[in-house]
């Protein structure tokens, strides 16, 4: 009967089934298994992927505490959240929540800050993009340098809730609860805000980043004026080279302008590594650590060694479509459009073109994201700031690659926090402006939500 259905919708829309395989343009790779998510551009030229695996090295091998022979890769810490940029962003792809009884989060992280309370906070939101809590920072670490402790430890417990579909099935979705324990430097600000973030899937960022700023705001439709109820926004954020406001692309609300940045808050954060753009280590003035212990130079990241990760981080490679021609697919593809979802999840946009990146320039690809902020309801909400976007509004994340989650990373937890076990429960999490789209797919029957999930797995 679907397949009848299909064919009827075929012949009334032909032209929406129209999509080809190539999710990044020629960057496009025919790849699967373990390492899916971890080639570079089909189109990068072999003069450069050299630069390619350069960059690859200091993302995959871990950094070490200093003083150490290997000088490149010294100055881990003292505090800091994992040794590797591998670690978390396990074969390039997501991270997940800890494990029940784990020490450690590893792949998860907590972002802290506090709200602006004063005139002078408020003046401080306006670059920074939010008030880091004043005793650990913006950031939990939850490792440290042998014989010293960490800042805490992070527990997350899931309640049940349960979501019921129009035919009766009842699918019992997860909802987080996150603690910290074992503070090794007291209390945190009794008004500390709290979000935990999974590492996200390093796929295409490059492609990303070649969108033109006028395409992300002719998306854009912050006061809905088309009344469609989709009113997404770009997030203005601090650009530290530049010294001035730019769109915000990267992070879980769009809070960094550029992979440069990204990578270098990111070595700051999550390895307590320096750089030319975040030349203090992560400690607070509360905490001695860090000038006690020796580091590894200023910088402890070269600008030469940034370049790498850059290059590298700027062309991994998208993964091609599979089991296209499958009808099911292409029912769930129909449906996909039908519900809603592509006013956030664009399907088609073409880069710009940029100078020094040619394979990036000028491509025509189907990342499924609109780079916005969008009001994804209380449910998702973490009640945490960033720049422009408030505690209910997320990116949207690119969906490219996704049906290649359990072959790479050997799990399918979806989401900013990864509370979803699988993409039916993270459609089930959608509320805001979602929530028409959402209810919609609660009215599907059985073989329509299948197909659905058959189309966003053939991604």
């Amino acid at each position: 009967m679907k397949y009848l259905v299909l064919a009827s919708l075929l012949a009334m829309s032909p032209n929406v089934l129209a999509y080809d395989n190539k999710s990044g343009g020629d960057t496009t790779v025919k790849k699967e298994g373990q390492n899916a998510y971890s080639l570079p551009a089909a189109n990068l030229p072999m003069s450069q992927r050299l630069d390619f695996s350069v960059g690859n090295s200091f993302f995959r091998n871990p950094w070490v505490m200093a003083p150490a022979s290997t000088d490149a890769r010294d100055g881990l810490g003292p505090l800091f959240n994992t040794n590797g940029c591998q670690n978390c962003h396990i074969k390039d792809g997501r991270g997940h929540p800890p494990e029940e009884g784990a020490d450690n989060a590893v792949s998860m992280l907590v972002r802290l800050s506090i709200p602006a309370l004063t005139a002078e906070q408020k003046k401080q939101i306006i670059t920074s993009g939010v008030i880091p809590e004043p005793i650990y920072g913006g950031q939990l670490q939850d490792f440290s340098l042998p014989g010293h402790d960490p800042e805490g430890k992070i527990n997350i417990t899931y309640s049940d809730v349960p979501v019921t579909f129009a035919d009766g099935e009842v699918v019992t979705l997860r909802k987080p609860h996150l603690t910290i324990t074992e503070l090794s430097y007291g209390d945190m600000h009794p008004q500390v805000q709290m979000s935990a973030r999974v590492a996200p899937i390093m796929i295409g960022l490059g492609l990303l980043e070649s969108i033109s700023d006028e395409t992300l705001l002719a998306f854009a439709d912050e006061h809905d004026e088309n009344q469609d109820g989709i009113s997404g926004k770009v997030n203005r954020v601090w650009d530290v080279q530049k010294e001035d406001f730019a769109i915000g692309r990267f992070g879980w609300k769009a809070g960094q302008p550029n992979l440069m940045q990204q990578n270098a808050a990111a070595f700051n954060g999550d390895l307590g590594l320096t750089t030319s753009l975040f030349q203090q280590e992560n400690c607070t003035s509360e905490q001695s650590i860090c000038s006690d212990l020796e580091n590894g130079g200023n910088p402890e990241v070269s600008d030469k060694i940034m370049n790498f990760v850059e290059f590298y981080t700027q062309h991994l490679a998208v993964p091609s479509r599979r089991n296209m021609n499958d009808p099911e697919v292409k029912l769930g593809q129909q449906l996909f459009a039908e519900v809603g979802c592509e006013s956030c999840h664009k399907t088609s946009i073409k880069t710009a073109k940029v100078e020094g990146l040619p394979s990036l320039s000028n491509q025509v690809i189907h990342p499924y994201t609109d780079l916005l902020l969008h009001d994804m309801g209380e449910g998702l909400a973490d009640h945490r700031p960033e720049f422009l976007a408030n505690g209910r509004e997320w990116r949207t994340p690119a969906l490219w690659g996704i049906g290649y989650t359990q072959e790479v990373n050997n799990h399918t937890f979806f989401l900013h926090d990864g509370r979803a076990r699988n993409l039916m429960e993270a459609v089930l999490w959608h509320g805001g402006e979602a929530q028409a789209a959402r209810d919609k797919v609660l009215s599907l029957k059985k073989n329509e939500r299948d197909a659905l999930i058959a189309f966003l797995n053939s991604l």
